[in-house]
């Protein structure tokens, strides 16, 4: 894991069993991390993705989800998470009662409220914690 805040952010997932990452993109890194820490892991994305063995990849649009995907899942994530999306991707996590981590592109504020943890050069924005 080559770069410090991924580290940091497959350790604060590591601890769910099951995550779904919302438009894994070209750079499943985090994904593959948490699948070796042995954390079952689904990759969703609008194009079709190229991602290791131990990731379980989906084609999904978040805003016009398939339930089932989200269904047994501990927690969501989305890195790079564009604003038009932070409300869908919230929406999915509140219906599936599950916890919705986020990283935004570049100086984009979170669209949606969150909790804040501060990373050495990256803000994880806590949209959810799981279950209430």
């Amino acid at each position: 894991m080559p770069h410090a805040d991924s580290a940091a952010i497959v350790d604060r997932l590591a601890r769910f069993d099951r995550v779904v990452e919302m438009g894994v993109g070209r750079r499943p890194d985090v994904a593959a991390a948490l699948a070796d820490c042995g954390v079952a892991v689904t990759a969703t994305d609008v194009t079709p993705r190229e991602v290791p063995e131990s990731i379980e990849f989906v084609l999904d649009d978040i805003a016009d989800p398939v339930p089932e995907i989200y269904a047994d899942a501990d927690a969501l994530y989305a890195l790079n998470l564009p604003p038009e999306l932070h409300t869908s991707a919230a929406s999915v996590a509140r219906e599936h009662d599950t916890a919705f981590i986020f990283t935004t592109l570049g100086g984009d504020p979170p669209a949606i409220p969150v909790e804040r943890e501060t990373l050495p050069t990256e803000t994880l924005y806590w949209a959810r914690e799981g279950p209430e």
